[in-house]
């Protein structure tokens, strides 16, 4: 039997540098480490994890030296791509050491891996520069013959909710038609939405994942929460290109005051 190489896909932690930070009244630090808890306790083992963007929800470099800490114990490697509440320099800085690493394209059980970043500075939403999607391009072309995965932080589609649909990725058919010239990508993985969503467009499939803190209520027209615990996802990869994937959440109390501010 083939073996598939195990990923573990984890997003929007919105840390503080302070372990009592509150993200609408959740300790957004609490909730995380009952999500590595649950990452580390899988058998077997991922091969590695992509984070893929709000890492920080407070801009500063000793939030990134805190995840550093809570997640020290992980021999897994770490690869990760900037959300709109990140700061990449400060990214850059603190998370270039093992397990972390800071390139954003590289091959691993067959399957070639290219993360994007569609952070814009002082904006919410996403956008792809040309030089991104220049690159992105030299990048497929290199390695036609491998099956691909992208990842990005911001939704290129509508997910039914009006107030988050705004901060979507701004140049979505700009993606398309890149990687509508490269039939060997399969997956695209993002986060930004705080909630499960999947959609396929000319034979690739889309994948969000929900936030490690507060959840989003879907198809919600105004900012609203769902009460159910965080996740993380789960995506097993072949070298013929098959794929398998799973959402899991975890059991934890993600009381939160909707009223209060800070997102």
């Amino acid at each position: 039997m083939v073996r598939a190489l195990h990923l573990v896909q984890v997003s929007d932690t919105h840390l503080f540098a302070e372990p009592t930070g509150k993200l609408l009244g959740l300790v957004t630090a609490d909730s995380f480490q009952s999500v590595l808890s649950t990452v580390q306790a899988l058998a077997p083992a991922p091969d590695l994890l992509i984070l893929t963007g709000d890492l920080a929800q407070d801009h500063q470099a000793k939030t990134y030296q805190y995840l550093r800490t809570l997640m020290a114990s992980l021999t897994t490697p770490i690869y990760w791509l900037a959300g709109n509440h990140d700061q990449p320099e400060l990214m850059v800085q603190e998370l270039s050491h093992p397990p972390f690493n800071g390139i954003k394209a590289f091959q691993a059980g067959g399957w070639q891996f290219i993360l994007l970043s569609s952070h814009l500075p002082g904006h919410v939403h996403g956008h792809l520069s040309q030089e991104t999607l220049t690159d992105l391009s030299t990048q497929l072309q290199q390695a036609s013959d491998r099956p691909t995965l992208v990842a990005l932080h911001h939704p290129p589609f509508l997910v039914g909710s009006q107030w988050l649909d705004g901060s979507r990725l701004d140049n979505p058919e700009d993606l398309f038609a890149v990687l509508a010239l490269f039939p060997q990508v399969k997956l695209v993985l993002f986060g930004h939405i705080h909630q499960e969503f999947q959609q396929e467009r000319q034979g690739i499939t889309y994948l969000g994942t929900p936030s490690t803190c507060i959840q989003f209520l879907p198809a919600s027209q105004e900012f609203g929460l769902e009460p159910v615990g965080p996740g993380f996802r789960q995506v097993w990869l072949y070298p013929d290109g098959a794929w398998e994937t799973k959402v899991t959440r975890v059991d934890f109390s993600t009381q939160v005051d909707a009223t209060a501010t800070g997102y």
